[in-house]
Order: C-alpha cells, then sequence, then structure tokens
C-alpha cells in the first residue's frame, strides 16, 4: 500500500480540453484580456471566491511578483512574511528589489503572528504578507487592525487555502490582493497555474499590463512588467478543475474529520479549525516531538507523510538569518503532514492513525 502526500486529480475532461487546444493550435493569448480559456477561467475564479476581479497568470509565484509590482514595491522598501512557509513568498520581494522581513508565527495554526509582526513594522515597510499556511486562515481582524492603523496594504498568500473561508468569506478576499497557486499538488491545478484576486479596477488593469510586459496594445509597454502569462492549455486544465473543486473539498473535509477522531487520544497538537473559520484541509498536519522517527516510520510503511517545512526560509543557504523566531524554528522540528486527498479513502485513513498510533 502506498499512499502519497499530494496528488493531482486529472480525468477525462481535462485531458479532452487539452487535446482540443493542441488540435486548434492557439496555445496561448498575448492579447490584453488574455486567451478564450484564460478569460472564461478568469470568471470562473472571481465567482468561486466572490471577488470582482480575476487575473490569471503561470504561478503562484507570479502572483505574488505582480501583485507586489502592482503596489510599486522596490529597493529600498520591507515587506514583512513568515519565514515558516514555501520560499516563494519571499523570494517573490527579493525579486522587486526590496527586503523580506521575517516574523514569527502562532503555534496552533502556524499562521503569521500578529504581535510580532507589530515589532518589525518600520517606516520602510511597505506591504505585509501574511499566509494561509495548511489552509488555515491568518488572523484577519488584527491585520485589518495593523494595515488601517498603519496605512499598510496586505497581500495574501493563499498558495494553499483556496476553498478557505471565515465568516463566510474566502481568504484571499479581505485585503488588496490574494495570491492563489495551481500547482498539481495543491486542492486543484492546472498543471502550472496561478491567480489573483481583487476588488480594485485600477489595481486590475495594472495586473493585466504586469503579466504582459506592461503592454495594453501590443508593444506599447506603459509599466514594467514581464511574461507571467497563463497558457491556453493551463487555463483549459484549470477550467475543468475548478467545477470538481466543491467535490475535492468536501471530501478532504471528510477525511479530515475522520482522522481527527482517530487520533484525538494521541498527545500531539491535531491541526484544528477556529471559530468561523472553514478549513480546506490542503495539508493535516500534526505538531510531534517524534517528528523524525515518525516520518521515517510512516514512510516505511508505504505513508507519504512530510514535513512542510523542516527548513525555515531564513536558515536556507540563500537567506543565512540569525533573525529569533521561536515559534517558526518549534515548527520546523515537529510537524508532520498526513495525507487525506481526495485519492485517499476512508480505509486508508484507518490505516494511516492506526499505523501513527503504533509508532507514537
Amino acid at each position: 500500500m502506498k499512499i502519497a502526500i499530494n496528488v493531482p486529480l486529472v480525468g477525462k475532461e481535462e485531458i479532452a480540453e487539452v487535446t482540443s487546444i493542441l488540435k486548434n493550435g492557439a496555445l496561448t493569448s498575448s492579447a490584453n484580456q488574455g486567451g478564450k480559456y484564460v478569460q472564461k477561467f478568469e470568471k470562473s475564479a472571481s465567482s468561486f471566491v466572490k471577488s470582482k476581479y480575476a487575473i490569471a497568470v503561470n504561478s503562484g509565484t507570479a502572483a505574488l511578483q505582480a501583485a507586489l509590482y502592482a503596489l510599486d514595491i522596490k529597493r529600498g522598501d520591507e515587506v514583512i512574511v513568515p519565514s515558516f512557509t514555501f520560499v516563494a513568498t519571499a523570494n517573490a520581494v527579493i525579486s522587486t528589489g526590496a527586503k523580506p522581513v521575517f516574523a514569527d508565527i502562532l503555534k496552533e495554526n502556524y499562521t503569521l503572528d500578529p504581535a510580532d509582526v507589530k515589532k518589525k513594522i518600520t517606516k520602510k515597510t511597505r506591504a505585509i504578507i501574511p499566509v494561509h499556511l495548511y489552509g488555515h486562515v491568518a488572523d484577519i481582524e488584527e491585520f485589518s487592525e495593523i494595515s488601517n492603523k498603519n496605512n499598510i496594504p496586505i497581500i495574501e498568500d493563499a498558495a494553499q487555502s483556496l476553498g478557505s473561508t471565515y465568516k463566510g468569506k474566502h481568504t484571499g478576499t479581505f485585503f488588496e490582493m490574494g495570491c492563489y497557486s495551481m500547482y498539481p499538488a495543491k486542492v486543484m491545478t492546472a498543471g502550472e497555474g496561478g491567480f489573483i484576486v481583487t476588488n480594485n479596477k485600477m489595481l486590475r488593469d495594472k495586473l493585466l499590463m504586469i503579466r504582459n510586459h506592461g503592454m495594453v496594445n501590443g508593444y506599447d509597454t506603459k509599466i514594467f512588467g514581464l511574461n507571467l502569462r497563463l497558457p491556453e492549455i493551463n487555463a483549459a486544465i484549470a477550467n475543468i478543475q475548478i467545477k470538481k473543486l466543491p467535490k475535492f473539498l468536501k471530501i478532504r473535509k471528510s477525511n479530515a474529520t475522520l482522522l481527527s477522531k482517530l487520533l484525538s487520544e494521541l498527545k500531539i497538537q491535531l491541526p484544528l479549525s477556529r471559530k468561523n473559520e472553514n478549513v480546506n484541509w490542503y495539508l493535516y498536519t500534526i505538531g510531534t516531538n517524534k517528528q523524525t522517527q515518525l516520518l521515517k516510520k510512516l514512510n516505511q510503511k508505504g505513508i507519504g507523510a512530510a514535513s512542510y517545512y523542516p527548513t525555515p526560509v531564513h536558515k536556507t543557504p540563500f537567506y543565512k538569518l540569525k533573525s529569533k523566531l521561536p515559534v517558526t524554528d518549534w515548527a520546523a522540528s515537529h510537524v508532520v503532514s498526513l495525507p487525506i486527498h481526495p485519492k485517499v479513502t476512508e480505509k486508508n485513513i484507518e490505516y494511516i492513525a492506526k499505523t501513527v498510533s503504533e509508532i507514537l
């Protein structure tokens, strides 16, 4: 028995759409509004998360970059980010010439700690990027207060939280912009891809230019931009996947609920939903002081458990910073994510729970 940590669920419908595009030959479009499939996906995405606009790009990293460019973040600026996340969050800041300033996380759900963020704000702070890690929602009320009090825009890194809501509102829609990923391991995929949502038309128009070399009508570059376009093939896959997304999320929630029930007697930190929070269960992550032992034995038994993230961004060879982030350091040495994606059956969940219990 082998149970992967996350796998893309691609079926006949996606294959048929891709085949149709390949036969047609219109693989991408450099038009300001994007190609037919891109425009269709943007309408579906904005409808799903209930934002006014969605702008498709070729990765979650590109979404973060474009959002930062849209806010004119540049050299000399500072952007506060967590270190306990995938490196893309910080790398996107570096790509603008700005400096990522690392803040600590909350132990209960691994999202950015508002109290530590307040300590890291300086006259150079131009943006804050909370990450809704594992699908858990960052503290919306606290960040609203911080943003309003200091007049600092917030970009939500919702790469892992598509489908997560707080008080019925989707992550990515609370502040200026929200950035999503459609990497194969996410809750839905485009092969590679991402998108940004906003309710601000000026930002939307700017983002359309940024993803296409700053152009509007071709060869009329008006602002700085890059080729961040989503190809039609990827948009076609995303169009099918977003229709399946509600079903995917329902199965993830069912699996997470069962797993929590079966692990409830163990002395570990179980993932919890806060009041008014609906988690998409992108990753089901527990905290244990036997991380190394548990990962090794689970993998030996065919269970694709993994640690996200064993090395915080500030400790990677590229960054090499001596930031004091005690909860981040604790999380890095304690977290273990267990498979609960839609291909995981109830029998698989029982096997995972039984194996974890035996090891611990």
